[in-house]
């Protein structure tokens, strides 16, 4: 993993939950690439094993129900992740499902 960002995932039942946005590594992006015949199981083994590893960090409700891998993440001019952007997406993503 290069880089992540945690942000508030607005949820009916919950209210909201908490969902990881990462950047692989190039060699996780190469590794992702090459197994991508075979539908989805690298991102479901590697989500799986960042959960376990966080449960083993925080407490139970603090890991990630939802991980997303992306390209970048937003960032400030001076470096800083702009979780403020994520978080925005998030409650459109919401909204957006709502209305459907």
């Amino acid at each position: 993993m290069a880089n992540c960002a945690v942000v508030p995932k607005p949820d009916t039942q919950r209210g909201a939950v908490v969902k990881a946005y990462v950047v692989l590594t190039p060699d996780f992006v190469a590794a992702r690439a090459h197994q991508a015949g075979y539908g989805g199981q690298f991102d479901q083994d590697l989500i799986a094993s960042l959960q376990e590893h966080v449960k083993g960090q925080l407490a139970p409700y603090e890991y990630p129900k939802e991980i997303e891998f992306i390209d970048q993440l937003p960032m400030t001019t001076t470096g800083k992740v702009q979780r403020r952007v994520l978080r925005l997406q998030e409650e459109e993503r919401a909204r957006a499902t709502r209305l459907d």
